[in-house]
């Protein structure tokens, strides 16, 4: 199998990707929270994480993928201060979260499909292990990890080994900037201990969402409470992966947070290295600025529908960059990405007329010459998508061939088919155009094959010119050649 190279964030450097298990890749993304209609940073996310999928599937490695809904806990704050944003939309639409949660995973699952993002082998929700992460919030406690507060259970960051070894931020200097928020529970040993259970109690007293659990407070009957975010992708990611995984994807600014916490935890429940390949993307920006709701340049999928884009020239938009790259999105480049895939789906439709004529030797020849070329091709390809993921320099190869004057259409076109595994643009969908060529046009066609056969290369420039005054072009390459209308 061919090597894979990762940028390990972890590591901080490229480092050579060694599975637990040969030939299988265990990998956990972080999926959306699922209380509003994900934006085009998420959709990025999405495809770009879709995207490492498929390149390790076309090197020949098994993925099981896990991607998560968060569907309780995650507050408006990473830091467990705010308010539940699944509530806070239940409130504002007036429907409980459960109709949230429902709602808006109906419409991610609509856009991830229309982006054509290949479904994860588990795709599990928060709400459907509260009994997992109960369990495993007890063996924290036992083993001295967790304590409890009137208001909530929190890890003890104190306790855990080298805390800050995937954010790389000094220990000191986090606890002073934790120490700068305010801290609503006066018994939190540090201001970066984190929440894995919070009661029903203080500002979480009116809480939509709750379960009882073996936990005990004075301040609400049966231990009610909901899951601290943190700790639902550790209990998820074991659950359906195990204690040590290969590869964890998401993005940056979970870094110093939330991966951060999810690292604390794992580790100190399974006495193990929870996770081998960090893998972190890069923020989407618009017309270079951050975007905002504020001032309506937080577009979902569906304001691009409504431009009149297909969905996979957004695609092809996010595989021009790569995913430890920031990206920038504009309509005039979003509009460039839908015209570079209308002319790969012209390509792909296209047909070629006539094969030239040539000598059995001849054609022995080309035929050599041609696996050479493919054989080159392939190479390539694996090459920049075994190197951290190169996408854009895969797609790029694409245009090279497109281009590529030697190959036939025939072999360029199973060659983009094939790349196309890993790129994901439903080119294998396309139906064949059918082109009416007028009996005239082909007559001129034929007659320049004879011209260059003859090597009378005046004679076959103005065959060319002739045709394209009657509407059409044609492209050749060394044995065949196509003809377009204009």
């Amino acid at each position: 199998m061919h090597q894979v190279n990762i940028y390990n964030t972890l590591g901080r450097k490229k480092e050579e990707f060694k599975p637990i298990k040969t030939g299988e890749v265990l990998m956990y993304h972080c999926g959306p929270t699922v209380y509003w209609t994900q934006h085009l940073g998420n959709m990025r996310a999405m495809v770009l994480a879709d995207l490492i999928v498929r390149s390790f599937e076309y090197i020949g490695y098994q993925v099981k993928l896990t991607r998560n809904y968060t569907d309780v806990g995650h507050l408006t704050s990473d830091g467990d201060e705010g308010e539940d944003k699944m509530e806070t939309s239940a409130k504002k639409e007036k429907l409980d979260p459960a109709q949230i949660a429902n709602k808006y995973i109906k419409v991610f699952e609509n856009d991830i499909h229309a982006l054509n993002i290949t479904d994860p082998e588990f795709k599990p929700r928060a709400t459907e292990i509260i009994q997992d992460m109960i369990r495993t919030i007890q063996i924290l406690i036992d083993k001295g990890y967790a304590y409890q507060t009137d208001l909530a259970i929190y890890f003890d960051v104190s306790q855990a080994k080298n805390y800050t070894k995937l954010s790389g931020q000094k220990i000191e200097e986090q606890f002073k900037d934790a120490g700068k928020a305010q801290v609503s529970d006066i018994n939190k040993k540090q201001p970066t201990d984190f929440a894995l259970w919070f009661f029903k109690a203080g500002k979480h007293k009116n809480a939509l969402q709750y379960w009882p659990s073996p936990f005990i407070s004075p301040l609400v009957a049966n231990g009610e409470g909901f899951p601290g975010w943190h700790l639902e992708c550790s209990v998820m990611a074991n659950k359906f992966l195990g204690g040590t995984i290969d590869v964890h994807m998401g993005g940056v600014e979970h870094i110093p947070i939330h991966h951060t916490n999810e690292i604390a935890q794992s580790e100190a429940v399974n006495g193990v290295k929870f996770v081998n390949y960090w893998l972190h993307n890069e923020h989407l920006l618009v017309n270079n600025g951050k975007m905002s709701k504020s001032e309506g340049t937080s577009y979902t999928l569906q304001d691009i529908i409504d431009k009149g884009f297909n969905p996979l020239a957004l695609r092809y938009f996010f595989c021009q960059a790569h995913y430890r790259s920031k990206q920038n999105f504009t309509w005039e480049a979003l509009d460039g990405a839908q015209t570079a895939l209308d002319r790969l789906y012209t390509f792909i439709q296209n047909k070629p007329i006539k094969e030239f004529n040539t000598h059995e030797e001849e054609k022995n020849r080309i035929h050599k010459r041609n696996l050479v070329l493919i054989n080159n091709y392939k190479k390539e390809f694996l090459t920049y998508i075994s190197d951290n993921f190169n996408i854009p320099a895969a797609l790029a190869l694409i245009w090279e061939i497109v281009k590529d004057n030697l190959l036939p259409h025939s072999e360029k076109k199973k060659l983009i088919l094939d790349f196309d595994k890993v790129l994901g643009l439903n080119l294998n969908k396309l139906k064949q155009e059918k082109i009416i060529i007028p009996a005239e046009v082909n007559k001129l066609a034929e007659a320049r094959i004879l011209a260059k056969d003859n090597k009378d290369w005046a004679k076959a420039d103005e065959l060319r010119n002739k045709i394209a005054e009657l509407g059409f072009t044609i492209e050749d390459s060394e044995n065949d050649f196509i003809l377009k209308k204009k």
